[in-house]
């Protein structure tokens, strides 16, 4: 989030601090953009730290979210009492307006969640105010356990400039992919065969708007939410790589395109179609998608960190597909990895926030993530369930991941890119932007950062 699970607030990138990592024991003190000497011996034996509080700041607030971290820091106490975790849990917009302020405090969090994107992980790396992975990688062999492209949306280099190389500067439990959920039932009813290409997908639409149903939910208050739709259909229309060069802000493509314009054109038509619910930019995001656990739609364009809760409530009425552009074709669409955890500059116990971090990631902790409805990063296909909608949300990223492209979150372009996008889309749909005016704005913010980055 993310865009992930999250809207994005731009913020200053602070000055670059020098963060290379001093010489410190296990459970020794760090004062905050001090270095740690990247030569020293890593601590990874927690039984052997001391009586230590870690505090851990998460947005994993949902159902199944919230389930595996509960279970995990259980495990972590029981296996190392010697450790007790302060866990506070916010929502992921509150965490975003709160984790600045605390990590430029004096008591910063040790280990904290950030968004992947520019002006969150990006700024904090730019500002010294997270460590790099670098010694730690080493010492618990994160490059085997992780694929390279899973830890590109991590690295950054140390002034925070460069997106998808240099060092890992956090880690993530859990694959994101976004496509759509449906109702079976609702299909069945409806006569329409589950569309697996996008012009099948906008037929159906027409289907259920013309039998007097809401084709598609969306609740877009919060700004963020339609950068969920209109990825997907991004996807479609422009070619992989030219959406990953406007998603990680790398020079080299443009927003005023034909093809760019050709999928803003879609939404805006999709909106003069009515095949959303009323008042979309008036509603709140979780009400729209619990609308279609009570039978009030068709579609939903969604993530998959929503697949446990709506399981939960529509029981095997519930599924999930990518449509691809064409038919037999691969699925492009938007993904990327959930919210990483990182390790502050503020941490006094920086080695035991490190050996939490390789806790919460391992190839256990994998299979708890699979347990409470999650999509673990690693052994995905190992762990798939035999049936449901998670059934349905791995095949999908297994599939994206291998045969088609997992597309960055567009929110992760510029430090800015996540206001400027939410405005814009939220002008697309009221109808104040036009397709071309869309791009427009999307491109100035693009350019300017490019050209002077």
């Amino acid at each position: 989030m993310k865009f992930s699970t999250r809207p994005i607030v731009g913020i200053a990138v602070a000055a670059v601090a020098a963060l290379a990592l001093s010489a410190c024991t296990p459970g020794a003190a760090s004062t905050p953009k001090e270095t740690l000497d990247p030569n020293r011996t890593v601590g990874t034996d927690v039984s052997a730290m001391g009586e230590l509080t870690l505090t851990v700041w998460d947005q994993e607030v949902r159902g199944g979210q919230n389930e595996q971290m509960e279970k995990l820091n259980a495990a972590f106490e029981t296996k190392y009492p010697n450790i007790t975790i302060d866990r506070v849990s916010q929502s992921f917009d509150d965490l975003g307006k709160t984790l600045r302020l605390a990590l430029s405090g004096k008591d910063a969090p040790d280990v904290v969640q950030a968004n992947n994107a520019r002006n969150s992980l990006g700024a904090f790396v730019a500002a010294g105010q997270l460590h790099p992975f670098d010694a730690w990688v080493d010492a618990y062999k994160w490059e085997d356990r992780f694929s390279d492209s899973v830890l590109a949306y991590s690295r950054y280099s140390e002034d925070g400039t460069t997106f998808g190389s240099g060092s890992v500067y956090a880690l993530p439990q859990v694959g994101e992919v976004v496509g759509v959920f449906y109702s079976k039932k609702k299909l069945a009813e409806l006569g329409v065969e589950l569309p697996t290409e996008w012009s099948a997908f906008e037929a159906s639409l027409k289907t259920a708007k013309d039998a007097g149903e809401v084709p598609m939910l969306l609740g877009n208050i919060e700004k963020w939410p339609a950068g969920h739709v209109f990825g997907p259909i991004q996807g479609a229309h422009v070619a992989a790589d030219q959406v990953q060069s406007l998603g990680f802000g790398n020079a080299g493509a443009s927003w005023e395109t034909a093809e760019n314009v050709a999928a803003a054109s879609t939404l805006d038509g999709w909106m003069k179609a009515g095949y959303f619910n009323d008042g979309v930019n008036g509603t709140d995001y979780d009400a729209a998608w619990q609308e279609l656990t009570t039978g009030n739609g068709v579609y939903l364009m969604g993530g998959s960190w929503l697949a446990a809760d709506l399981q939960d409530a529509m029981g095997d009425d519930v599924g999930f597909f990518a449509p691809s552009a064409n038919a037999g074709a691969p699925a492009n669409t938007t993904g990327g990895t959930g919210l990483p955890f990182a390790i502050t500059t503020g941490s006094k116990n920086p080695d035991l926030a490190a050996a939490y971090i390789d806790f919460i990631t391992n190839d256990d902790a994998m299979a708890i993530l699979a347990e409470t409805g999650n999509l673990p990063v690693n052994r995905t296909a190992e762990l798939a369930p035999s049936s449901g909608v998670l059934k349905d949300v791995y095949a999908v990223f297994g599939d994206v991941t291998t045969s088609g492209v997992l597309l960055p979150y567009l929110d992760y372009a510029t430090p800015t890119m996540g206001d400027t996008l939410g405005e814009a889309l939220q002008g697309l749909i009221d109808g104040q932007l036009t397709p071309d005016a869309f791009t427009a704005a999307l491109q100035s913010d693009y350019g300017k950062f490019t050209s002077g980055n």
